[in-house]
């Protein structure tokens, strides 16, 4: 008996080691014209066993690459796409980079910060004023969608407060949306679509409960009564 641990190592393991033994049997085949169409079905082969390569765009090009790289890149074939090289695969992907935006309060987001950057350039009135609590109850979701307990309106007008630079303020009185409306939304739109249809769920326990109670029974008109 032969062990796995004897035999060659699986270049990639997703195809298995029936598909590395086709792919080194290419290379035995002298015609190219033939090599070429084994190479064909050996990647058709390769795209049924992993279906889940095709929800890429170019997931045809992936697998004729797996092929090169199961070969050790010394298949000479008459591909689609241009043949990888070892150099290609071993290059590292360009660093990305990080943010290099300074937000203290991560929370809330960019997004937050830009929009009061803007709001305080803005001349002082009635729609500078709205906007504001806007953004004041936009925080409130944002802090609660981070700590989904409970928070204090003071603290959001004071981080707005501290987000401006210190330039914007609202009044300690102001009264955002409450807690359980952002948290419990849902539930509480149900309960006052029931309150609504209160009447027409009771005629309908009602209807309900006439079902469930038994019918008197009738007599037969066909068939005389019995006496006692």
């Amino acid at each position: 008996m032969e062990y796995n641990t004897e035999r060659e190592k699986i270049v990639i393991s997703e195809y298995g080691r029936n598909i590395q033994v086709m792919i080194r049997h290419l290379m035995d085949i002298e015609d190219r014209k033939q090599r070429t169409e084994a190479a064909y079905f050996i990647v058709n082969v390769m795209a049924q066993m992993n279906p889940q390569v095709k929800e890429s765009n170019d997931y045809m090009h992936k697998l004729w690459d797996h092929l090169h790289i199961i070969a050790d890149y010394k298949l000479d074939v008459d591909g689609p796409y241009p043949v990888p090289t070892p150099e290609m695969q071993k290059k590292k992907p360009e660093h990305v980079g990080y943010q290099k935006n300074n937000i203290r309060y991560g929370h809330y987001g960019q997004y937050i910060y830009d929009v009061v950057k803007k709001v305080k350039e803005m001349e002082d009135g009635p729609k500078k004023q709205a906007i504001l609590i806007n953004i004041a109850n936009q925080m409130k979701r944002d802090y609660l969608n981070w700590n989904r307990d409970t928070v204090n309106d003071l603290l959001i007008l004071d981080d707005l407060y501290k987000i401006s630079g210190e330039e914007i303020t609202l009044p300690m009185e102001t009264k955002l949306i409450p807690t359980n409306e952002i948290l419990n939304k849902p539930q509480n739109q149900q309960q006052n679509q029931k309150k609504k249809n209160g009447g027409t769920n009771n005629n309908n326990n009602k209807k309900n409960n006439n079902k469930n109670q038994p019918q008197a029974k009738q007599n037969n008109p066909n068939r005389p009564n019995r006496k006692n």
